[in-house]
C-alpha cells in the first residue's frame, strides 16, 4: 500500500482548516502545513493535527507558496488540499480504497474538484485537476495567482471528488496579483489573459474583462477550452453590460473552438431569446441543452445545472407563456427531480395543477 503526505498552504484559516482536516486525517500517513503569515488561530490549530507546521513568507505568488509546501513532503504520494477543501464520506471511502490498490507505477491521480454546490447538494461548478501526485517526480506548481501543476507521465482519471466549501471570498486578492503582474511589465500567456478576464469579471469590471477574452481567444496557442470559455465569458460580461447583439455573437463563437454546443452555450443562448420573448426559439436551445452529456474524462469547466434543472426550468416558464400548460408542467416535474424543494418549482407546480385541473 502507498503512503500519502497531505500538504497545505494556509492563511487565517480559523474557521475552515478543523473541518477539511477531519475530512482526511484518518487517510493520510503524514500532514504538512505551511503558513504564509496567520494573524488569527490558524497555527494553533494546525498543531492540534500535526507537528509538521511551516513558516513561509507570502510573495504575492502562489505557486511558490505551493512549491514549498511539498518540499516537506516524505511519504510515496503528496495530496494538497486547501483549507476550505473537504472530502465527503463516499470520496473519503474511495480515497481509502485508491490507496490501497493504487499501482506505484502511477505518476498521477485526476480528482473532480466540485467547486460549488447548491443549497440542495447539487454540484454547480466541476473540474478535474491531478490531486495525487508521486513525490520522486518533483512535480512543479506554476503561475502567480492561478497555478497549476505541471504533471506528466502516467496519469489515471479517478471519480473521487474534492468538494470546495468556501465561506468566503477574497475580494480582489487575485486582481492585486494580476495588476503587480502587469506593473512589472511582465508577458501575459493566452492562460493569463483567460484567468485575468475572469477576475475583472467577478469584480465587475466587464469592460476590461472582455479585453482580456479577446487577447486570450485572438492568440494562436494556449488551451482550446480556455478559449471556449473565453468566449462564453465574454458573453455574459455583455449581458451585464446589456449588449444582447454582442452576448449572441460570442455565445456562437465559442462554437469555433468546441465544435459541437455544449449545454453551458445553448441555455445561455436560450435565455437570450427568452428574454426576447422568442419563446419557441428559446426552447429550440433549451432542449438541446438537455440533449448535451457532460464528458466525465474532460478536464475543463462543466456546469451541471445547464445539463440538467436550469432549461428544463427555463421551458416550464417558455411553455407557460405559449399557454401550453401540459408541457410546462411536464419540464418543471423534470426540474424537481434536481430540485425537489426549491421554491419556484413548488409555485409552479402549484399553479401548473391549477391549470390543468389536477388539484389534489
Amino acid at each position: 500500500m502507498v503512503t500519502i503526505s497531505l500538504c497545505m498552504i494556509v492563511k487565517n484559516e480559523e474557521g475552515v482548516l478543523a473541518r477539511c482536516l477531519d475530512t482526511v486525517k484518518d487517510i493520510v500517513d503524514e500532514i504538512n502545513i505551511v503558513d504564509t503569515g496567520s494573524t488569527d488561530r490558524t497555527v494553533e490549530i494546525a498543531k492540534q493535527y500535526t507537528d509538521r507546521v511551516f513558516y513561509f513568507e507570502w510573495i504575492g505568488n502562489f505557486a511558490a507558496a505551493r512549491n514549498e509546501s511539498f518540499k516537506y513532503a516524505t511519504k510515496d504520494y503528496i495530496l494538497y488540499l486547501d483549507a476550505d477543501d473537504v472530502l465527503l464520506e463516499d470520496d473519503q471511502r474511495k480515497l481509502k480504497e485508491l490507496k490501497e490498490t493504487l499501482d506505484p507505477s502511477v505518476d498521477s491521480v485526476s480528482m473532480y474538484y466540485d467547486a460549488g454546490t447548491d443549497e440542495f447538494g447539487n454540484v454547480t461548478l466541476r473540474y478535474r485537476r491531478n490531486r495525487l501526485v508521486k513525490r520522486e517526480k518533483n512535480f512543479i506548481w506554476k503561475g502567480d495567482c492561478h497555478q497549476y501543476l505541471e504533471v506528466y507521465g502516467n496519469i489515471i482519471n479517478s471519480d473521487i471528488s474534492i468538494t470546495h466549501k468556501k465561506i468566503k471570498h477574497s475580494v480582489g486578492r487575485n486582481l492585486n496579483i494580476y495588476q503587480n503582474k502587469i506593473d512589472r511589465g511582465e508577458t501575459f500567456s493566452a492562460r493569463d489573459y483567460f484567468y485575468y478576464g475572469n477576475e475583472l469579471r467577478e469584480n465587475g469590471h466587464y469592460e476590461k474583462a472582455i479585453e482580456a477574452y479577446d487577447h486570450n481567444i485572438s492568440m494562436k496557442e494556449g488551451w482550446i477550452e480556455d478559449k471556449v470559455y473565453a468566449c462564453i465569458n465574454k458573453a455574459d460580461c455583455y449581458r451585464y453590460l446589456g449588449d444582447t447583439e454582442n452576448e449572441i455573437k460570442s455565445l456562437f463563437q465559442s462554437f469555433e473552438f468546441s465544435k459541437v454546443p455544449r449545454a453551458e452555450t445553448c441555455s445561455r443562448i436560450g435565455y437570450c431569446y427568452q428574454r426576447k420573448r422568442e419563446y419557441n426559439h428559446a426552447i429550440f436551445w433549451y432542449n438541446l441543452a438537455t440533449q448535451a452529456v457532460p464528458q466525465s474524462e474532460k478536464w475543463s469547466f462543466s456546469y451541471p445545472a445547464y445539463y440538467t434543472w436550469y432549461p428544463h426550468l427555463q421551458m416550464c416558464v417558455c411553455y407557460y407563456n405559449l399557454g401550453n400548460f401540459e408541457k410546462s408542467y411536464y419540464h418543471n416535474e423534470e426540474a424537481a427531480k434536481y430540485r425537489p424543494k426549491d421554491q419556484r418549482i413548488l409555485h409552479n407546480r402549484n399553479l401548473l395543477q391549477s391549470k390543468l385541473g389536477l388539484e389534489k
